[in-house]
């Protein structure tokens, strides 16, 4: 029990970890469509909030510090779903046939609870100490106390409302994806293909309410440098590719456009993408440094035994016990996994394999950890860049298999070959899972300190989500995989290779990492990459150092060249209305357009929940019926019709969010 103002609150409760854990499924589910759709996942801390508050304002004793338990549980959601950016890598190499639940499972969960017990040490000069800003932790702390501070009357009807704008934006997205998806009747996307002489080039949107959502969230900046990122690739790079190279017999202009952009043209946003994870990991590095050095001295000084509530974490033992416990579980874990799929390795080589690759998810997933910590709270958690540190994790597994491959020579040939890649993966993935959650702790941990939580619970509480999440993530994967297939990997014959998710991040850190064991990575392209990724990063300094809000963020510029115009344009377009709706309301007075604001994000939350859960409840369907389009009204000769009403749709959707935000009122 929690004192607040003089009162007993209830703060850690069961309807709250159930509450929690059904948000958690449905986010968790929600973020695995959309980050192997696009890449991209949400926060879900604020609609989390929210969510929270209109259903506990029906219980006794509903209270801010219960809230901000479930918001803290189902946040997991948002952070532990960034294990689709490797995991599908394994079935894309062929190394896996499919997710094994329990060896899946085990990843998500171990490199999830690694998170939460690297960033505990880190919480009272990070977060209670520190001028950090932590954008995310502030806000959701913000609609947490609007939420406590207005009950009944006026505060039950705003509960409500912003229930109803999730609600709102699920409904619309949702019945939008079963028009296109689901019966056909609307295309999920329009492209235009035509030619200079030989040059080729492509004007194409997808009609994604999820991606609007997402470009809402990102902001005008980081939309900016997405559409310069497309307007590089497809009005410079591909243009220029397909002028130099020759078309093979029957193959047509747009065919060979699209295969040099996928051969060549990602790779260069590829390099770009590197260059700025690494540039942003440097301009951080002396603040980090000082911030661990500051934080280790604080936690040795600190007496959890005397202290006050609101400032108590779990004990140390309770952290050294359980890591060595998960470090237990890692070493069984990857055991498993070599043993399974390279039984005839030398001891030698097995035990090497093993214990270095646990050694180094274990000691750089510490490292990370704090570096994503002070990383989220300089920038948020979803500024923060998690693929670059994912590439930068590939690369230095891969190099660490390669020199232990000198040590035992076998292990270079195990498994035909695939072992060393499949290893790789499967290490990243585990400092992938750290890394994300560190992102995340800390901001809750931000948001618990301003409501007045207490931090031991909160932490007990996000080992819970992690571990739901954990249990969510691999069938899910498996119901998406066998439903849609990804890129370069289809469960079976006959399926559509336009409805395979992309997992952009999975796949792009799987050719890096076989590109270095099979010495034929594209360098040409991956070095023209890092050279433009550096000419970004200087211009973009030079805005920094002018002065004013114009800002050129080169890991979006990257993602902008690596991600296909059909899932770039909605994401510009969803920035291009942050824009406008911001535009509109700078003329309004501060409290309706802090309203406003509430309500385009949680609108553009409610789109990408509608569309993500439709997405996954059709997998279902397609893997239950054995059908590509099951539910399908109307034949291939309904197609052109289907990209004028999809388009003439997708438009009236996108006025009537702009619409909606900024009605008289809000």
């Amino acid at each position: 029990m929690s004192h607040a103002n003089g009162q007993t609150l209830p703060e850690l409760t069961l309807r709250g970890i159930v509450l929690g854990a059904l948000i958690t499924v449905v986010f968790t589910a929600s973020n695995v469509y959309l980050g192997l759709k696009v890449g991209l996942t949400f926060a879900s801390s604020i609609p989390a909030a929210v969510i929270s508050m209109a259903v506990l304002r029906y219980c006794r004793n509903a209270n801010i510090l219960e809230n901000n338990m479930v918001q803290t549980q189902a946040s997991a959601a948002g952070t532990l779903s960034a294990i689709i950016f490797v995991l599908p890598g394994l079935l894309m190499i062929g190394f896996w046939a499919g997710f094994p639940f329990w060896q899946a499972f085990s990843i998500c969960a171990i490199g999830g609870i690694l998170g939460v017990l690297y960033t505990i040490p880190l919480r009272r000069v990070m977060v209670v100490q520190s001028s950090l800003p932590y954008p995310e932790g502030v806000a959701a702390a913000e609609i947490l106390k609007v939420g406590e501070s207005k009950t009944g009357g006026d505060g039950a009807q705003r509960q409500r409302t912003g229930a109803g704008d999730i609600a709102l934006g699920g409904v619309v997205a949702a019945l939008f994806t079963l028009l296109a998806s689901g019966f056909r009747v609307l295309a999920d996307g329009i492209s235009l293909w035509f030619s200079a002489g030989r040059a080729a080039f492509q004007l194409s949107t997808g009609f994604s309410l999820a991606l609007v959502g997402a470009g809402y969230l990102v902001g005008i900046v980081g939309g900016m440098a997405l559409l310069i990122g497309l307007l590089i690739a497809w009005g410079v790079a591909v243009p220029w590719l397909t002028l130099t190279h020759a078309q093979a017999p029957g193959q047509s202009l747009s065919e060979l456009g699209m295969s040099l952009w996928s051969s060549d043209v990602r790779f260069m946003g590829a390099g770009t993408i590197a260059i700025a994870a690494l540039w942003t990991l440097g301009t951080l590095s002396k603040s980090l440094v000082q911030g661990m050095r500051h934080a280790l001295a604080g936690a040795a000084r600190a007496d959890n035994s005397v202290i006050e509530r609101t400032d108590r974490d779990l004990p140390g033992v309770w952290i050294l016990s359980l890591a060595g416990v998960l470090l237990i579980a890692l070493l069984a874990v990857f055991a498993v996994f070599i043993q399974a799929n390279a039984p005839e390795l030398s001891s030698q080589a097995f035990w090497l394999l093993v214990i270095g690759c646990v050694l180094f998810a274990f000691v750089f997933g510490f490292l990370i950890a704090a570096a994503c910590g002070y990383m989220a709270g300089l920038v948020g958690s979803s500024s923060s860049p998690i693929s670059g540190i994912g590439i930068i994790a590939v690369i230095l597994v891969s190099l660490l298999i390669l020199a232990l491959s000198g040590i035992s020579t076998d292990i270079a040939g195990a498994a035909g070959g695939q072992l060393a890649v499949g290893l790789a993966l499967f290490t990243t993935s585990v400092i992938l899972a750290i890394a994300a959650i560190s992102n995340d702790n800390l901001q809750d941990l931000k948001t618990g300190y301003l409501v007045g939580a207490t931090p031991w619970r909160q932490q007990l509480v996000l080992i819970i989500g992690c571990v739901v999440g954990a249990l969510i993530i691999p069938p899910v994967l498996t119901l998406l995989y066998n439903a849609y297939g990804f890129t370069g990997a289809l469960p079976r014959e006959g399926m559509d290779p336009a409805q395979a998710l992309a997992a952009p991040q999975a796949t792009l850190m799987s050719q890096i990492a076989s590109g270095i064991f099979n010495h034929d990575l594209n360098t040409h392209m991956l070095l023209i990459g890092v050279a433009l990724g550096a000419v970004l990063i200087g211009i973009d300094e030079l805005l920094r150092r002018r002065g004013g809000v114009a800002r050129l963020p080169v890991l979006a510029v990257g993602l902008g060249i690596y991600l296909p115009p059909s899932v770039n344009m909605p994401l510009v377009i969803g920035a291009l209305l942050s824009w406008c709706v911001a535009r509109r309301l700078a003329r309004t007075d501060a409290s309706r357009r802090e309203r406003s604001q509430q309500r385009g994000v949680l609108l553009a939350s409610g789109l990408i929940v509608g569309e993500s859960l439709m997405g996954v409840l059709m997998a279902g369907v397609i893997g239950v019926t054995g059908s590509n389009a099951p539910l399908a009204l109307v034949g291939s000769d309904f197609a052109t019709t289907a990209q004028w009403l999809g388009l003439g749709l997708f438009v009236a959707v996108c006025l009537a969010f702009y619409q909606r935000i900024t009605a008289a009122r809000a």
